[in-house]
């Protein structure tokens, strides 16, 4: 069975009704660099992480999944393990 992996940019920006465009805009940044985000090809930096959190109106934490393996239980962006 292959692993489903979530993106939680993506799944942010589809719960506010907010399109890529409009939030490359609102950070200025390219719509390509929100693209590449949300299909996992680049990750933000954490400047842009907390302006995206700003633009969104959500606790940055939103976008970031506890790491599971760590024992620290770091974050990392955008991963969500399948229930």
């Amino acid at each position: 069975m292959q692993k489903v992996v979530y993106n939680r940019l993506k799944a942010v920006l589809a719960e506010r009704g907010v399109s890529n465009k409009e939030l490359a805009e609102g950070i200025g940044v390219r719509v390509e660099a929100v693209s590449n985000w949300c299909v996992q090809k680049r990750q933000p930096s954490w400047e842009n992480l907390y302006a995206i959190a700003d633009f969104l109106g959500v606790d940055v934490r939103a976008l970031l999944i506890p790491n599971e393996k760590s024992p620290t239980r770091e974050f990392q962006f955008t991963y969500l393990p399948s229930h």
